[in-house]
């Protein structure tokens, strides 16, 4: 390796392998799983059945996503053993840490677990994809009560987004809820080689299992710089203060002032930029759709007053655009999720892309190995005592 060796700091630019599942297209500045534009399918689909293209690379039949919608609903349980685990667990810790630590239970315990056929991967795939929503329902609810307390049954006549809603809160959310719901899981659902995915398939290369795969991929996603972003983003709001009796106007020109007062201190402000999309987060209109229709819905015009202030001071200042994270933030505080929670509800959507790249990794492995440049001291002798 020689001094003029080109060191990518990230790996940013760099082309690590080929994948099938998702793709930016930058002519048209549009993200697609398996060819399908999302926001089409945000629009025309189900949360069962975009899982099931991103696992099998085609939109499912009528029986095939019939079959897929009974198997999730047999196994939306909460795990008695992750129940216990979870327990243990402060209260007050970080949920990721909790819905982390569930994985890894669920991996303990799954007689599968070290089974890497191609039928076994995907059957715990579809396992987890199901059981998640139960963990992330109880965990709110565990931390609300201070501790161990009773989680909701699922309800099998109650779809994915329905049914997640109803063991998170105990009650069916209105359609507008649940349609805002559904859209944010699409559009979390994967996207291309992002850290937590890179982790994933990392993870996968040296053979170890789909569980310990998925552990690493949450571990990666807590991070600010990454899936934390969505709660950064209502930390955001809390700093500037949400007051519901103000009107929208009010609300933007306080968002604008914090803003510009943010951005002369050279604050990083989270969910603006995107290193993949130069032109603005192709999510983002179709999420901010779903943010509107819940904004009126709740009747809670200073949301949008916030949103919009923010989002025109850092446009005029730095023509920054929002990412994904900007609009999940608020809708997912109008469903009444806590902020801690927000991170685990882009697991309960990624965990779809995660399985889908450790198939796609195993299928076709390579120890994934990079190099590095060292910088330290030349070659030196240990002092004699």
């Amino acid at each position: 390796m020689s001094e003029n060796t080109e060191i990518r700091k990230g790996l940013n630019g760099v082309v690590a392998d080929v994948s099938a599942i998702s793709k930016v297209n930058s002519e048209t500045n549009s993200l697609l799983y398996r060819g399908y534009p999302v926001p089409e399918l945000a629009a025309t689909q189900s949360f069962e059945a975009v899982a099931y293209l991103l696992w099998n690379g085609e939109l499912p039949t009528a029986d095939q996503l019939s079959e897929a919608v009974a198997h999730e609903r047999s196994h939306r349980a909460l795990d008695e053993q992750v129940r216990t685990a979870l327990d243990a667990l402060p209260a007050d810790c970080h949920p990721m840490d909790s819905l982390r630590t569930a994985v890894s239970v669920l991996g303990a315990v799954d007689p599968t677990a070290q089974d890497s056929s191609p039928e076994a991967e995907r059957e715990k795939a579809r396992r987890l994809f199901a059981q998640l929503p139960a963990v992330i329902a109880y965990e709110q609810r565990r931390r609300r009560a201070g501790g161990a307390t009773e989680p909701v049954a699922p309800r099998e006549d109650l779809d994915y987004a329905q049914n997640f809603l109803w063991m998170t809160f105990g009650e069916e959310a209105a359609p507008e809820v649940v349609d805002a719901f559904r859209v944010s899981m699409v559009l979390y659902a994967e996207h291309s080689f992002n850290a937590s995915t890179f982790t994933a398939r990392v993870i996968t290369s040296t053979l170890s299992d789909l569980h310990s795969a998925v552990a690493g991929a949450i571990g990666a996603l807590k991070g600010p710089l990454h899936g934390g972003a969505n709660e950064a983003v209502m930390h955001t709001f809390d700093e500037i203060g949400i007051r519901p009796e103000e009107s929208e106007q009010e609300a933007k020109e306080r968002a604008r002032a914090w803003m510009e007062d943010a951005l002369a201190q050279k604050k990083k402000v989270m969910g603006f930029g995107h290193r993949v999309y130069k032109h603005g987060d192709s999510r983002v209109p179709t999420m901010k759709e779903a943010l509107d229709a819940l904004i009126a819905h709740a009747g809670r015009s200073e949301i949008l007053g916030l949103y919009n202030g923010l989002e025109q001071a850092m446009d005029e200042a730095k023509g920054i655009k929002p990412n994904l994270d900007y609009p999940a933030g608020p809708i997912y505080h109008l469903m009444g999720f806590d902020t801690e929670m927000f991170t685990p509800l882009f697991v309960a959507a990624r965990i779809t892309g995660w399985t889908a790249h450790i198939m796609e990794q195993r299928a076709d492995n390579a120890l994934i190995r990079p190099l590095s440049q060292y910088d330290g001291p030349e070659e030196r002798a240990v002092p004699s005592t």
